[in-house]
């Protein structure tokens, strides 16, 4: 009795010990990161001057394409397309002279995911801007598209393209159009769904032989471990198996892949570089954009995964010391966590120190 006594003791101390410790760790966690800005939530487009100063004349049009689906096939899911991935191609496509029309498969006004922790200035501005809120509510069905309108497509993602995207007849005769006529051909994440169906007037696929990124197998399983029995496929293989070379980059960092006019971008985190490489696929030098604290981030944790922690550690330090540029430390800290869900524990503790350090340079 009084053993069993002993051993419930020290079992009882041991879990309180144990919570005490996930307390402290989270309480630390949560002081390594800055308070929310909610100022950001009321920019507006005149707020911005990559936006509204050095106005570059009209160039012609860009369409941009989303999802109607709202639903993820037969589980109730939500879904819509990715307000971030619209919102800064939108913004990017305009500042360099383009006016943006936006559609989809049934037109009207589609379904819209909104994820404020990845919500910045343009994407709030998006959604405080009048103009462009009237062309997502009212978008073009993707039947009555007038092709000759527009000088490049771009595709968003959004896991409800899956759905949408790959079987459209007017998406595919509208790419196969674009692809032949030699038009620019963009898509983010999950909109290379829009390319996998497509076939040539040579009655080859359309992305055989072409380097392609879009959302991978681990970047969907780790968010959803039934993706293969939700989803018709994973767009990985379905990518592969109609030929392409598929150009696998970190998990949720910027890449992307060009092959002559069709360039594609891995995740939410590739539509900023992918956006500007159709400008220059366009014949146009880029127009000079400040960037984001957010892009500052993942360009140092694409450091950390190439170079290590201690060049990571250097480039935090130009960063913010030297070149006086902010980093978003709560990205660093989402991909510690991605890491433990990966485990990956050293690089969950790496990644950590990494934010920790940011933060003591923020305050020098």
């Amino acid at each position: 009795m009084f053993k069993k006594y002993r051993i419930l003791k020290w079992v009882s101390l041991f879990i309180l010990a144990l919570i005490v410790i996930t307390l402290s760790f989270a309480l630390w966690f949560k002081s390594l990161l800055p308070p929310k800005d909610v100022t950001v939530q009321s920019t507006y487009v005149k707020d911005l001057s990559y936006i509204s100063k050095n106005i570059i004349p009209h160039r012609g049009k860009i369409l941009a394409v989303v999802t109607s689906e709202n639903t993820m096939g037969n589980t109730g899911k939500s879904t819509g397309y990715e307000l971030t991935e619209l919102s800064r191609a939108y913004y990017v496509f305009k500042a360099n002279g383009f006016e943006v029309d936006v559609a989809s498969p049934k037109g009207g006004k589609p379904p819209v995911v909104l994820d404020g922790d990845d919500m910045g200035a343009f994407d709030y501005a998006f959604l405080n801007d009048s103009i462009a809120q009237y062309k997502t509510s009212h978008t073009i069905p993707i039947e009555n598209v007038v092709l000759e309108n527009y000088e490049a497509v771009f595709f968003a993602g959004g896991k409800g393209t899956m759905f949408d995207f790959p079987d459209n007849k007017a998406i595919q005769s509208l790419v196969k159009n674009y692809y032949q006529s030699n038009k620019v051909i963009g898509a983010v994440c999950h909109g290379p769904s829009a390319l996998v169906n497509v076939v040539l007037d040579n009655g080859r696929p359309l992305i055989e032989n072409k380097n392609i990124s879009g959302f991978t197998n681990k970047e969907e399983l780790l968010l959803i471990p039934e993706a293969q029995s939700i989803f018709p496929f994973l767009l990985q293989d379905k990518l592969i198996e109609q030929g392409a070379n598929f150009n696998e980059g970190f998990m949720y960092l910027d890449n992307i892949s060009r092959s002559g006019n069709l360039i594609t971008g891995q995740n939410p985190w590739s539509t900023w570089s992918l956006a500007e490489s159709m400008i220059k696929q366009l014949g146009y030098k880029p127009k000079n954009r400040k960037i984001t604290a957010e892009e500052n981030g993942v360009n140092i944790l694409s450091i950390y995964k190439s170079q290590g922690k201690k060049k990571a550690k250097e480039a935090i330090e130009s960063l913010l010391i030297k070149e006086q540029k902010p980093v978003d430390r709560v990205l660093l800290a989402k991909h510690s966590i991605i890491a433990a869900m990966n485990g990956k524990l050293s690089d969950f503790y790496n990644i950590i120190g990494l934010v920790s350090f940011a933060k003591k340079c923020e305050s020098k």
